[in-house]
């Protein structure tokens, strides 16, 4: 049996719940969730204590890229994620580092700052992962006047767009601004693997340091 330790608020944690539920794979929930125990059994196998991570049976993988990687070719299953075609793997990889990097990581770094004590803020770093993830939206926004997903049929990319966007626009709202962004993450939130990581999360909308907007 496959185990995911994970926490069901976790963006990247949802990036690899999504692989999981589009191939209907069985896995063990091992939840983080205010589990001293289990952080420590966490940090046991992967003493960087970050997670999600998977472990089936000696084999203990982290990292969500690497997670969904790792399904395809032990678990496969009816959607493939990563495309057989290498350049249309490529393609795939390129833009699950993009949400990965030019909207995971500026929206992480935003919510970050706004839990520092006031005294303690970077107002020039905030500044700055905005405008990152302006750049981002535009740059998305170009890329899916014609697109159903971010890179052919729904991948890897995808199961990384679904998180970054879900909290990049509740930190910093996509808003009328890019229209083509904002019909891609309603598509995503339709999704019935996405659909499912969102309400599973639903009772932790209290620890969104900005406040979880009513809606979604």
């Amino acid at each position: 049996m496959i185990e995911l330790f994970a926490h069901p608020f976790s963006s990247y944690c949802w990036k690899a719940e999504i692989a999981f539920y589009e191939n209907a794979i069985p896995y063990t929930l091992r939840s983080l969730d205010q589990d001293a125990a289990m952080m420590a059994e966490l940090a046991s196998i992967w003493p960087l204590k970050r997670f999600p991570v998977l472990r089936e049976g000696d084999r203990v993988i982290p990292e969500a890229t690497s997670i969904i990687e790792y399904l395809g070719i032990h678990h496969p299953g009816p959607v493939a994620l990563i495309p057989a075609d290498p350049d249309a793997a490529i393609e795939v990889r390129l833009w699950d580092r993009f949400f990965d990097n030019y909207v995971m990581t500026p929206m992480t770094s935003i919510v970050a700052n706004a839990m520092r004590t006031p005294g303690d803020r970077d107002p020039i770093g905030d500044d700055k992962a905005r405008a990152l993830l302006d750049t981002a939206y535009a740059i998305l926004d170009d890329r899916m006047v014609s697109r159903e997903w971010a890179s052919g049929d729904f991948s890897l990319a995808d199961c990384a767009a679904a998180p970054a966007l879900f909290y990049a626009d509740w930190t910093h709202p996509v808003g009328d601004r890019f229209p083509h962004v904002t019909a891609y993450r309603q598509r995503l939130l339709a999704r019935p693997s996405v659909a499912r990581a969102v309400d599973e999360a639903r009772p932790y909308r209290a620890y969104f340091p900005l406040g979880a907007p009513d809606r979604d």
